[in-house]
C-alpha cells in the first residue's frame, strides 16, 4: 500500500494540479485514480463490512428540527467517519484529501478549513434527486468529494452521477477509484438509480461561514 506521504506528494503535484484546473473552469473536475487500488479495495471491504452488519443509518434531508428521512427524494443509507478512530484505509483517504485541500487552497484560494464525510449505500433502484450541497442556512460546505468504491461496474449497471454544470449534463459513472469533485453551491446533481448496490465516500470540504462578513 502507497504512505500517506507518498500519496501527499502525489497530489501536491500534477494529480491535484490538473484537478484545481478543470474544477476552476468548469465547476466540477474528475479523476479516475485518486487512490491506489489496494486503498479503495480496502474502503470497499470495510463499508460492505459495516453495511452487512447494520450499521448504516437512513440518510435525511435538512438539519435540526426539520431533518426527516424522504425516501421518495433520498434512498441512501450513510455511516459518518471519525478523524479521531479512522482505520488505515480511512487515514490514507483522509490524509489524500487533505492533500487535495491545501492544493486547492493554494491554487484557487477557496480557504477550505476541513473535511467532514461518510461511507454511502445506495441499495438497488433508490436514487437522489437533483439538489445542491448547500443548506439553506449555512453556507460552509465550499466543494463535494465523492469518491467510488464499486470494482467492475459498467455502463448498465447505472447509478451515474448526473452533474448540471451548463447546458449538457456531465454524467459520471461510480467506478472504482474514481473521485469526483464540484461546487456544493453552484453544481445541482442527482444520483441516478442502479440495478446492484452502490457505495461511495462522500465529503465535504468546508471553509468559515461567509455570513455575516460579506456585503
Amino acid at each position: 500500500m502507497m504512505s500517506s506521504l507518498t500519496m501527499r506528494n502525489e497530489l501536491d503535484g500534477y494529480a491535484g494540479e490538473l484537478l484545481a484546473e478543470q474544477l476552476a473552469a468548469e465547476g466540477w473536475a474528475v479523476t479516475e485514480s485518486f487512490l491506489p487500488a489496494s486503498v479503495v479495495a480496502a474502503l470497499r471491504a470495510e463499508a460492505d463490512a459495516l453495511w452487512q452488519g447494520g450499521k448504516f443509518r437512513q440518510a435525511a434531508i435538512g438539519r435540526g428540527n426539520d431533518a426527516g428521512a424522504r425516501p421518495a427524494t433520498r434512498g441512501d443509507q450513510i455511516l459518518w467517519l471519525d478523524e479521531r478512530s479512522l482505520t488505515v484505509a480511512q487515514d490514507a483517504y483522509w490524509q489524500a484529501m487533505d492533500a487535495l485541500r491545501r492544493v486547492l487552497n493554494r491554487t484557487l484560494f477557496l480557504g477550505l478549513q476541513n473535511l467532514e464525510a461518510h461511507f454511502a449505500v445506495y441499495p438497488p433502484a433508490t436514487f437522489y434527486h437533483k439538489h445542491v450541497d448547500r443548506f439553506a442556512d449555512a453556507d460552509e460546505r465550499a466543494i463535494s468529494c465523492s469518491l467510488y468504491l464499486n470494482p467492475d461496474w459498467q455502463c448498465d449497471d447505472g447509478g451515474w452521477l448526473r452533474l448540471y454544470a451548463g447546458e449538457t449534463p456531465v454524467e459520471i459513472l461510480p467506478r472504482a477509484g474514481t473521485l469526483a469533485v464540484f461546487r456544493s453551491e453552484t453544481i445541482p446533481h442527482e444520483v441516478l438509480p442502479a440495478v446492484r448496490t452502490r457505495f461511495s465516500l462522500t465529503g465535504w470540504f468546508r471553509r468559515r461561514s461567509l455570513r455575516g462578513i460579506l456585503p
